[in-house]
């Protein structure tokens, strides 16, 4: 199929996980894509065998004059800018909240905030000029519920849920679009630490089953969804945190015991 046929996109967090995964499927779809990472190694094997057009560039999301350039550099390529998939992002780590240090809250929310932002607002423009686009942006399940993230992390992505519907109503009649997805427990590298401590304690079959699907989630599975929301079958989803969990969202967040 040709779902983004001559479509021309950009997806950060290109190097791995959730990025690699929409990366190549855009472009196993039609789309001429700029895989953005700040890990040259990761963007090199997202485009090792693809199928399709998918171009690497390193840069780091959360510096301003380098969004400016990715944005340039997709438009002096490809000749034009279509998506922009948003979905570069730091956990945080585990950090107890009163041992947080302030500079660990400005590196979460530079990366997983103000780059969405950055984004926005360079694609955006642009998108707007030509009057057409479709912009997305990772979120999380994190930022709908408790108990899913650390609170830097959280809070982040509770911010980009809320950017992303404050922006749909600032482009109002544009004709362009800005949706978030939502993912639940996703086995990439920024979960590894939960998966590999589990596989260490013999107790893999647990993980994810605070969902009714029973499991946990793989990127291919995000990337259909990006998929979706970046191609013409979503005209009429906008301003949308659309939840990709395994129903975890649709359930009460359980209650840690007290320490």
């Amino acid at each position: 199929m040709n779902r983004l046929k001559g479509k021309c996109a950009i997806v950060t967090g290109a190097g791995s996980g959730i990025g690699r995964a929409s990366a190549r499927l855009f472009a196993s779809q039609g789309a001429k894509v700029l895989a953005v990472d700040l890990n040259e190694e990761g963007l090199l094997q997202t485009i090792e065998g693809a199928d399709g057009t998918i171009e690497a560039l390193t840069a780091n999301v959360a510096d301003e004059s380098s969004v400016q350039g990715y944005v340039d550099s997709c438009i002096s390529q490809f000749g034009g800018l279509d998506i922009v998939y948003a979905n570069a992002g730091i956990s945080g780590g585990a950090v107890p909240i009163f041992d947080q240090p302030v500079e660990l809250w400005e590196d979460v929310l530079r990366v997983n905030l103000i780059g969405p932002f950055l984004a926005v607002k360079y694609a955006g423009k642009y998108m707007v000029e030509q009057g057409s686009g479709s912009i997305v942006c990772t979120a999380s399940v994190a930022g709908l519920r408790a108990n899913a993230g650390g609170s830097p992390y959280s809070a982040s992505k509770a911010g980009v849920i809320s950017l992303v519907q404050t922006v749909s109503n600032q482009l109002f009649g544009t004709g362009v679009r800005i949706n978030a997805i939502c993912p639940g427990l996703i086995e990439t590298g920024m979960t590894k630490p939960v998966f590999d401590g589990a596989r260490a304690r013999g107790n893999e079959d647990k993980i994810g089953q605070l969902n009714p699907t029973a499991r946990y989630g793989v990127p291919e599975e995000i990337a259909n969804m990006a998929l979706f929301l970046a191609s013409d079958e979503a005209s009429y989803v906008n301003g949308q945190a659309i939840a990709v969990d395994g129903g975890l969202s649709s359930t009460h967040p359980f209650v840690r015991k007290r320490p």
